[in-house]
């Protein structure tokens, strides 16, 4: 069975994770083709944004799939399957857009994959948290680098270390999401959300996008010397002169990625 399904409309990749009857849990199967999917969405030129979602009522992704880690694998082989690239890396290689749409629990390594994300739009109801410590475990692919960098060390460090979970609501008053609406109304308001995401110049996301994400790592000064470099290269894009155009002629601009 297909554990991750993407459907493509109006320039929006829906990538959705396809174990309901798991609340969505990160198999082996599931990862794989999660990392697939996001690789197929950024190399389709008809894509501009790609919306991640869980299926079913009950999960957003409830984390890794526990059955599958009965047997402890050998240190070396765990790393080694891990570095230099795991199966989360293509979310940081993929220019495009990615808006995560939770709902119900997104717990664990599905809440690393919301972190992983560009935009989380939730339910208020949604349930965030990270259980591993209580696992005798801890974060595995990137929640104890993101989630300090999104909301803080002390936030992060309370999530971690108790394992508490917190709503939608709360997620927003920290940082974690920047959108909260009411269950019914999600699936509307993150269409609404990837449409206007779609109807903007490509390029111009795109590098937006770098720059921004750079920011986490690079000093100041020279955050600003990409930001020079990417701008100077989007001032003679086809799409900002339609954008110029449209203004003036006071209508709807039409961008092409070019």
């Amino acid at each position: 069975m297909t554990t991750v399904l993407t459907e493509t409309r109006d320039q929006i990749a829906w990538i959705t994770l396809n174990r309901p009857e798991a609340m969505n849990a990160l198999s082996v199967q599931l990862r794989a083709e999660l990392a697939a999917a996001l690789r197929a969405a950024e190399a389709d030129p008809e894509v501009r944004v790609v919306v991640l979602r869980g299926a079913g009522d009950r999960a957003f992704c409830a984390g890794a799939d526990i059955k599958e880690f009965v047997e402890v694998p050998s240190p070396p082989a765990y790393r080694q399957a891990r570095v230099p690239e795991s199966w989360i890396t293509p979310f940081d290689l993929t220019r495009k857009p990615i808006v995560a749409s939770i709902h119900g629990y997104c717990l664990g390594g599905g809440l690393e994959v919301a972190l992983a994300c560009d935009i989380r739009i939730a339910a208020e109801d949604a349930q965030f948290g990270l259980p591993e410590t209580g696992l005798g475990i801890m974060t595995g692919v990137g929640g104890s680098q993101r989630l300090p960098r999104m909301v803080g060390l002390a936030q992060a460090l309370d999530m971690i270390l108790t394992g508490d979970r917190i709503d939608g609501v709360r997620a927003r008053e920290i940082g974690l999401v920047t959108r909260v609406v009411p269950r019914p109304d999600l699936a509307a308001e993150t269409e609404a959300l990837a449409l206007r995401l779609a109807a903007r110049p490509p390029m111009a996301m795109a590098f937006a996008k770098e720059a921004v994400r750079a920011a986490q790592d690079l000093p100041l000064r020279d955050g600003m010397r990409l930001e020079i470099d990417l701008i100077t290269h989007l001032l003679n894009t086809e799409d900002r002169l339609e954008a110029a155009r449209a203004f003036r002629e006071k209508r709807k601009p039409h961008f092409t990625g070019r």
